[in-house]
């Protein structure tokens, strides 16, 4: 069969290759009668240059991430944590130059969600990714309750479709404590942490999640009952390495990778035991290597059983099937292998707007290409009744009659 197109830029032609989805009893296509309820489970919120610098103490000015002139007088991008990067001016066009402009306000999300056929969104920072990115523990808290402050008065009318979650700066886990209840108080569904409590590489004198010092930060957590998130590049700088292949390298090593860590941390330390209604999981990191992260974990649990401590009810790929999950956009490896791992309930599909390595405006040509092997109940559980049940959305009428047959 030839692939159908919609006929983007020329740049953009084949995210608009497709099979079709003519024999599948739903569609993901916007203007579909029997459309499935579709959850993006990651998207970026376009802050204000100044969202950081209009809501901090002045004694934060000059440490906040911005733009320098470098000694050649080419413009850096610059952050505590991360090393400067050299700002490249790239003349987009098309859909790359409507994407790098799109959803500045609600109203544009709400527009630009209807037109790829996406019913509500989880919201993450885009600009404000970088708020971890600091060894600072107040200064970190400082910016988290900066962003916090800016996307809710944002967001907050349009919070049953547009979602933000809200920042927590875990190296303070009293700070954090703090964050969580008042986050809770104002209506967030669901919390941002970052994969690392401390940013930085790894280092074993730093605190991490499998240890005890965190057990009043996820008690709270329990207590408010909202989902944790952990976003890609939210531990350490991405941009580790340098030269030929370093774009692909930084990507695929020092930005996805690291995301297992926190995921691993709760499922093999007895987190999850203490804590069984944690809800937890990773953003923007794909779904193919959740299977082998799983295996590995009950691998070293039954071939280490000498060394690991504590002793488990259940193996730590149990924790994650019970109380994890995992957002993905294009990754037809972890679609294939989901069935056969039990993966079914845990995986939620994301169109990462306004992001270039997302699928918008062609969200629903690229499900077509990647879904073709689950099941109706599969895909509706996927693209949207998993994020619904995780953050509590609302079913709208309209699915309601097909969903609560699945």
């Amino acid at each position: 069969m030839q692939p159908k197109t919609d006929s983007p830029d020329p740049n953009n032609q084949w995210r608009a290759q497709t099979p079709g989805s003519a024999s599948w009893p739903r569609s993901p296509r916007p203007n579909a009668e029997n459309k499935y309820f579709i959850v993006s489970a990651d998207c970026h919120v376009q802050e204000p240059d100044d969202f950081l610098l209009a809501r901090m103490d002045a004694k934060y000015r000059e440490r906040l991430p911005g733009i320098v002139l470098g000694g050649d007088g080419a413009k850096l991008q610059k952050s505590e944590g991360f090393r400067p990067m050299r700002l490249m001016n790239v003349d987009l066009t098309g859909e790359d130059l409507e994407r790098s402009r799109s959803g500045q306000t609600p109203e544009e999300r709400l527009a630009a969600l209807a037109r790829d056929g996406v019913d509500c969104e989880v919201l993450f920072p885009n600009k404000g990714l970088t708020i971890w990115a600091t060894r600072d523990r107040e200064f970190a808290q400082a910016m988290c309750r900066a962003y916090n402050d800016w996307v809710w008065e944002t967001f907050a009318a349009y919070n049953e479709r547009l979602a933000p979650m809200a920042c927590i700066a875990t190296g303070d886990v009293d700070g954090a404590i703090a964050e969580v209840k008042r986050a809770a108080k104002r209506g967030f569904k669901g919390l941002a942490l970052p994969c690392k409590p401390l940013w930085g590489a790894p280092d074993h004198e730093d605190p991490n999640y499998n240890l005890p010092q965190f057990d009043a930060l996820w008690a709270v957590i329990v207590e408010v009952d909202l989902p944790i998130t952990f976003h890609v590049s939210t531990g350490r700088d991405p941009r580790t390495a340098r030269g030929n292949g370093g774009a692909v390298i930084n990507y695929a090593v020092h930005s996805l990778a690291p995301t297992m860590e926190p995921l691993i941390n709760l499922c093999a330390s007895g987190v999850i035991e203490r804590f069984p209604t944690l809800r937890f999981g990773s953003i923007e990191a794909g779904i193919g290597w959740v299977p082998w992260a799983l295996a590995a974990m009950d691998e070293a649990y039954h071939k280490h059983h000498m060394w690991v401590r504590p002793k488990l009810k259940h193996l730590p790929s149990e924790y994650f099937r019970a109380n994890g999950f995992a957002s993905f956009g294009d990754d037809r490896p972890g679609l294939e292998l989901m069935r056969s791992f039990g993966l079914e309930d845990n995986f939620l599909w994301a169109n990462d707007f306004p992001h270039h390595e997302g699928t918008w405006p062609h969200s629903a040509a690229a499900i077509e290409r990647t879904m073709g092997g689950l099941s109706d109940g599969e895909r509706a559980k996927v693209l949207g009744l998993n994020a619904a049940r995780i953050f509590k959305f609302d079913i709208p009428q309209r699915y309601q009659t097909a969903a609560a047959g699945r």
